[in-house]
């Protein structure tokens, strides 16, 4: 898997390229760069943790395959993980810019924003889509190069997780603290 300093940036990596699959909406049937109604809809309602439908494995697999991944081998706990991505960029959509900024931009608590970078495993992924709904009804898209590679990391390669979480945690609180600045 590459490093996330390698593909923040990189509109070729397989995370934009979901990204942009799943915020564009399909203009016929089959067409390769963009979602059905439907599809999106499947993505949105699923439960990543839980047990997928047929409907809902056809769609994801679909926005995978056509984000250049390659899904047909993978383990479970890989479908679960991009499951959740997907899951998560049809909920809020996505943006560039800095996470933590974001974050800061939606008003999310300092508390809510500790919570999520201190939380792993189970507690992490149940946070994790609370906090999507929390963005996406203060209209806020957050940036999925880093969240994607957040979940694709946590607990599979702790260090380059770790780096992810400082980098989110330090633009956020960056983020407040000039806020604080200037409201003052």
């Amino acid at each position: 898997m590459p490093s996330p300093e390698a593909t923040t940036e990189h509109e070729g990596s397989p995370i934009a390229k979901l990204a942009q699959l799943i915020g564009q909406a399909a203009r016929f049937n089959g067409d390769l760069y963009g979602l059905g109604k439907a599809e999106k809809a499947a993505l949105t309602r699923m439960d990543p943790d839980g047990e997928l439908r047929p409907h809902q494995i056809a769609a994801l697999a679909r926005a995978l395959i056509y984000a250049g991944l390659e899904p047909e081998h993978w383990q479970p706990e890989t479908w679960r993980r991009w499951a959740l991505v997907a899951h998560g960029m049809a909920l809020a959509g996505h943006a560039n810019g800095a996470l933590g900024n974001q974050l800061c931009a939606a008003k999310v608590s300092e508390s809510r924003v500790t919570k999520l970078l201190t939380s792993r495993g189970d507690a992490f992924r149940q946070l994790l889509p609370r906090l999507l709904r929390l963005l996406a009804s203060k209209e806020v898209a957050p940036n999925w190069h880093e969240l994607g590679w957040l979940i694709l990391h946590e607990g599979r390669d702790e260090d380059q997780a770790e780096a992810i979480r400082m980098r989110i945690a330090g633009r956020y609180f960056s983020a407040v603290a000039k806020s604080e600045k200037h409201a003052a």
